[in-house]
């Protein structure tokens, strides 16, 4: 009798914390399908932005014949950001892919700013109806990245909380949660968020 009331007990307890566990798992993987949700809506920001440069690219380049270097420069920066966006695909939260992602962004954001500060010189451009739509395009696009990359950093840090927290700590990587996810920092948003802003309707 003793013995069964101890199985039953034991029985019991296993199923405690069974559902202690499941409930541990199944929070971790709400929390990380929403900074993978996050995460597309950044993608699809960005991929709008990548679609948008060889339009401007090409409206630009009959008035801005002799600044070729700048132009390359723009699309070589867009090629590899748009190629380390599909790069990190498959690796969404990796330090390394979202750290690689950045700096691509940054790099494209840099090259941006200096598309727009030589298109200072040329009048006629700044006229143009078509380049000017473009703009406004660019300026929207880069505020919804910047709305899309906060609400993703914000889903990477619930999720980092909860996951670091106890007694989560101690079973999150036996539940495949074994390490945190990274968030998508760009060192200077500043430069990132003016270099679209250039008005060309003066």
């Amino acid at each position: 009798m003793i013995l069964v009331g101890f199985l039953g007990g034991f029985v019991l307890l296993l199923v405690v914390l069974a559902v202690f566990v499941a409930g541990i798992y199944n929070k971790l993987v709400v929390l990380k399908n929403r900074y993978l949700n996050a995460f597309a809506q950044i993608e699809v920001q960005l991929k709008r932005r990548h679609d948008l440069i060889p339009a401007l690219v090409e409206t630009v380049k009959g008035y801005m014949q002799h600044e070729r270097e700048t132009l390359e420069a723009v699309i070589t920066a867009r090629n590899q950001a748009a190629g380390l966006l599909q790069a990190a695909q498959g690796h969404i939260g990796d330090s390394g892919a979202m750290g690689k992602l950045a700096g691509a962004e940054q790099a494209l954001s840099g090259a941006m700013g200096g598309l727009f500060a030589v298109m200072e010189a040329y009048p006629d451009l700044k006229a143009n109806e078509q380049m000017s739509a473009l703009q406004e395009e660019l300026t929207t696009t880069e505020n919804k990245v910047a709305f899309s990359r906060q609400a993703y950093n914000d889903s990477v840090m619930n999720y980092n909380t909860k996951r670091q927290s106890f007694p989560t700590v101690v079973i999150a990587g036996m539940v495949g949660h074994g390490s945190d996810a990274s968030m998508l920092e760009f060192e200077d948003s500043a430069a990132i968020q003016q270099a679209p802003n250039v008005s060309i309707n003066n």
